[in-house]
């Protein structure tokens, strides 16, 4: 049995919303026609992929798997596409992905002279799509930042760099020369509690269970100004801050915070030697430990 794509991504479009009627909206097909695609998919799995009663629409155990299984490989079809229409074109080309606040031009300047007739395309992501541009074909190597979910992916260490935490001006820490975690407790964190376990483990918000919802964040531009306007803090690489300054935002060091990861990622069944230079040139100029280096000055 061949699968069908377009089965699978009617699947995955109603296992993310649980609903059939929102899935509809969403592809931009009628109700009618979804259920029956389904149903069909269902037919050709021999399994029931959805659980269906009054309560709503959940996944059953081979609807769970089927999610697990069909998102990667959809990413991967798309991925197949993307390659396929850029080879078309004649001219050979490397797009890679970058995090705010990372400097890729002393790679790619030296990835350049090394293979001259390459086009080299960047592509600025965000902690929600720097795996995704990966594993879909929108980069073919991405500068990334740890942690990130590393199945399918080969990952190269470039460099360690300090975080630091973002205050609105008026703070009442505004004023001091570093923090600890302890002192940043009462804050609310608007991002991720997992992204900062220090702050996580004492947050006074998650203890208490008082945590308001956090809204997706999908922009530095956006965190710094929610900070600005006393919504609350975010913590963020130096290089990150350093790149973002603002008069009505302040950037101090946290003592007792792990440094943030910067690595190279590519898909690990690429074998392009492209990718292999690119990572080649960006160890040799983008390596080496940045742990001394101090917050903008203010």
């Amino acid at each position: 049995m061949d699968v069908d794509l377009r089965k699978l991504r009617y699947f995955v479009a109603v296992a993310e919303e649980l609903h059939f009627g929102r899935a509809a909206d969403r592809l931009h097909i009628a109700q009618p026609v979804l259920s029956r695609q389904i149903r069909s998919l269902e037919d050709d799995l021999g399994a029931e992929v959805f659980a269906r009663d009054r309560r709503g629409t959940l996944l059953t155990p081979a609807g769970e798997q089927l999610l697990e299984d069909a998102v990667p490989l959809l990413a991967s079809a798309e991925a197949l596409l993307r390659r396929v229409k850029a080879a078309a074109q004649g001219t050979p080309t490397l797009t890679i992905g970058f995090m705010p606040g990372i400097t890729v031009t002393p790679a790619t300047a030296v990835f350049s002279i090394r293979r001259p007739g390459v086009n080299v395309r960047l592509l600025r992501t965000s902690w929600d799509n720097q795996v995704e541009v990966l594993l879909d074909g929108r980069a073919d190597i991405g500068v990334v930042r740890l942690p990130i979910d590393r199945r399918g992916l080969q990952i190269r260490p470039l460099f360690r760099e300090p975080r630091v935490v973002m205050l609105p001006a008026g703070h009442r820490l505004a004023d001091r020369a570093s923090v600890t975690v302890g002192d940043l407790a009462s804050e609310h964190l608007l991002q991720d509690p997992d992204a900062v376990p220090e702050w996580r483990d004492v947050a006074l918000e998650l203890r208490e269970r008082r945590r308001p919802e956090v809204p997706t964040i999908h922009q530095v531009e956006e965190k710094l100004e929610l900070v600005a306007s006393g919504a609350g803090i975010c913590v963020l690489p130096l290089s990150t801050a350093s790149f973002y300054t603002r008069p009505d935002v302040i950037p101090l060091p946290v003592e007792d915070i792990g440094p943030n990861e910067v690595a190279l990622a590519w898909v690990a069944s690429r074998r392009s030697p492209l990718v292999h230079d690119f990572a080649e040139a960006a160890a040799e100029t983008l390596g080496g430990p940045r742990t001394g280096e101090q917050p903008p000055e203010r």
